[in-house]
């Protein structure tokens, strides 16, 4: 390696993405369901108190749809299009008994999410359990994704999400399936140490995403914002250990991206993770 090519490495290895701050604004909820008014109704007033993050009910425009007001894709779409909300609230399998295999969001959510921009709150179905006991509040919020650096957006909605003075995991969880799997490649050249090459690049992996929620910790706190930021990087396996993790931090709301740019389908790892964990509301973003 040359000189050259050392001074560019250490730099590029000083150089680190700072979290850009900017709040959201949320003026118009839609809840959507399937059901009769009266269960709406009641489903709405437990969301609200849910979401009483967003403000006084003076400050937000609630909008509850019920299930005779749409039967087909187009139909939620059109409704969706004409309401124009900041924020989609509905549960999974609209329409559908499919909730009682985990197996899907159900075909009206796995559109919804793709096609329109505004974020998707996605909530367990009432019939597969006790909402109630669910949707008491948001004090501990997680956002996850495989490459949180520089992921400002989604770390926007979940601060937006949080209650004053609650926990906002910020979660990396790198492959460790796929970095084993570099490793394997590595290990076959001869001009590189294996062992040293291993150590040092899991090293820069992790530190990138420490870094990052390092400067969204000191940026929320320059703001004034009364939370607590917890860190979680890791070298792991997806779902299983993010499964875990939500278990064991007790969240409250999980924050995933569900748009990829590459493709049509929702991002592979929030689809995963959205089946996987049917018993705690998701936002999509």
């Amino acid at each position: 390696m040359t000189t050259i090519d050392q001074f560019e490495s250490v730099f590029k290895a000083a150089t680190k993405t700072s979290f850009a701050y900017r709040a959201i604004e949320m003026e118009k909820v839609l809840l959507v369901t399937d059901m009769d008014e009266d269960p709406a109704q009641q489903l709405s007033d437990q969301v609200r108190n849910f979401l009483r993050v967003l403000g006084e009910d003076e400050s937000v425009n609630w909008r509850t749809v019920h299930g005779d007001e749409f039967h087909t894709v187009k139909e939620l779409l059109d409704l969706v299009e004409k309401e124009g909300p900041d924020l989609i609230c509905a549960y999974r399998n609209l329409h559908s008994e499919a909730w009682r295999w985990p197996h899907s969001l159900g075909e009206k959510l796995d559109v919804l999410t793709q096609i329109t921009s505004s974020p998707v709150l996605v909530l367990p179905h009432p019939k597969a359990q006790p909402l109630d006991e669910i949707l008491q509040g948001i004090r501990s919020v997680m956002a996850i994704t495989n490459h949180l650096t520089g992921d400002h957006r989604l770390v926007n909605f979940a601060v937006h999400f949080t209650e004053e003075s609650g926990t906002l995991c910020l979660t990396h969880i790198e492959d460790e399936a796929v970095f084993r799997s570099y490793m394997d490649v590595i290990s076959k050249i001869p001009t590189i140490t294996t062992d040293a090459a291993e150590e040092e690049i899991l090293r820069q992996l992790l530190k990138e995403p420490h870094d990052y929620i390092r400067s969204c910790s000191d940026t929320l706190q320059a703001e004034g914002l009364d939370l607590k930021v917890q860190e979680i990087v890791t070298l792991g396996h997806h779902i299983a250990d993010l499964t875990r993790l939500v278990e064991e931090h007790q969240v409250d709301l999980l924050v995933l991206n569900a748009k990829d740019e590459d493709q049509l389908a929702m991002y592979g790892q929030a689809y995963s993770l959205a089946v996987e964990l049917r018993k705690i509301p998701i936002l999509m973003v």
